[in-house]
């Protein structure tokens, strides 16, 4: 889906409280009169605002959701330079949330779209939430001898979502580098003769594992601010037990004036 490498700067990696200077973040757990306790990550800048990763728990403390909190600014002063390709914003999950599957969570900027062609072309954000961290996630390099085998390797059908599929053609020239290959609901109809995108929930794989969720949005959708609220596609079975998310959200919090990007309905499932 995307042949550009990610582009990666001081000004724009940020993935410990300890690298921030004008950080608001690593704050104190906020309660959540719905969900219990809400833990917040460090604040990194995106655009004319800024972004963090949260954590939400219930009641009993198990969590709840994952999500990104995107400040309404941050939509304005993205780069639309022809050399820049994109914008990688990494955000740390807060330490001393419970643990859910996901290691850390980017937000991408594309300010010219990606391929295929026709299809995610438009200027948008790629929201990866990854099951694996950051040092694997880089090892996923075509200039590593194993490459090939290593992208080939698709994990089993029953560890990926139910109805996702692959795209057409060799894995190894499809797989992304620092993100993996791309897979795609087919119930969603991308690519098809008409489609028009706004917003659609991705899969993705490396090396025989289903390694992240990622929602990906229009600029144009966003300023929209409309919402989403699916069921998110389970698998049949799990490689490694974890609390994985079940919905998947998108919406406008008015009091805050920010964009809310959520993976919740936490449930445990066990490795089978």
């Amino acid at each position: 889906m995307h042949t550009s490498l990610r582009l990666r700067s001081a000004g724009l990696v940020v993935t410990a409280c300890a690298t921030l200077v004008a950080a608001t973040a690593c704050t104190e757990p906020a309660a959540s009169a719905a969900t219990g306790t809400t833990f917040d990550g460090p604040t990194v800048s995106v655009g004319n605002g800024t972004a963090r990763s949260y954590v939400t728990t219930a009641a009993d403390g198990t969590p709840a959701a994952t999500g990104i909190r995107m400040t309404a600014t941050a939509l304005d002063g993205l780069t639309h330079a022809a050399d820049v390709p994109m914008q990688v914003f990494d955000l740390a999950l807060p330490q001393d949330a419970p643990a859910t599957v996901f290691d850390h969570l980017t937000v991408d900027w594309n300010p010219h779209g990606h391929e295929p062609a026709g299809v995610f072309t438009k200027p948008h954000f790629d929201m990866h939430f990854y099951m694996i961290d950051a040092a694997a996630v880089g090892e996923i390099t075509p200039m590593r001898i194993d490459f090939v085998p290593r992208a080939s390797n698709l994990p089993p059908a029953q560890y990926m979502p139910t109805g996702y599929a692959a795209p057409p053609g060799l894995p190894a020239m499809n797989t992304v580098p620092d993100m993996g290959l791309h897979w795609i609901d087919a119930a969603a109809g991308v690519g098809a003769p008409g489609y028009d995108f706004q917003q659609v929930l991705v899969a993705g794989s490396w090396d025989g594992a289903h390694t992240f969720l990622e929602p990906m949005m229009t600029h144009e959708w966003m300023l929209t601010k409309q919402s989403v609220d699916e069921a998110v596609a389970q698998p049949e079975k799990w490689a490694k037990s974890g609390y994985y998310p079940t919905t998947y959200t998108v919406r406008f919090d008015d009091s805050t004036s920010e964009y809310v990007i959520e993976l919740g309905g936490m449930t445990l499932r066990e490795a089978s």
